[in-house]
């Protein structure tokens, strides 16, 4: 499978954005996903992840509550919805998948495919 992920851009704190993984190739069903952020000269940071079926999700703290991710199989695209935007959450966002369920390994990075990266700016 292939991941590319869009729908980065600049927006005003307080905006939101979509971030959408598109998948290529093969069916993304059978996957777990996980969306991923970094900073220029920071380490890599998990923001969420979604298990194949969609009926679990995990978050990270810094985003609980303002982020969402979600996925429709039929589409093969995972979604990433991000509200109420600071400007700390500007960042390289990127998502990756493994052919597994929902585990720590996953939280920790640890997935197979990673697609290319769209950038979200949030204007103070």
């Amino acid at each position: 499978v292939q991941l590319q992920a869009c729908g980065g851009g600049l927006v005003q704190a307080g905006g939101s954005l979509r971030l959408s993984c598109e998948a290529s190739r093969r069916s993304l069903r059978s996957y777990s996903v996980g969306w991923f952020r970094q900073v220029s000269g920071k380490e890599r940071e998990f923001v969420a992840a979604i298990s194949w079926s969609g009926g679990s999700t995990y978050y990270a703290d810094s985003v609980k509550g303002r982020f969402a991710i979600s996925r429709d199989n039929a589409l093969n695209t995972v979604y990433l919805q991000m509200n109420s935007l600071i400007p700390e959450d500007t960042a390289v966002y990127y998502c990756a998948a493994a052919p597994s369920g929902l585990t720590m390994a996953i939280i920790q990075g640890n997935l197979e495919v990673w697609g290319q990266g769209t950038l979200v700016t949030v204007s103070s």
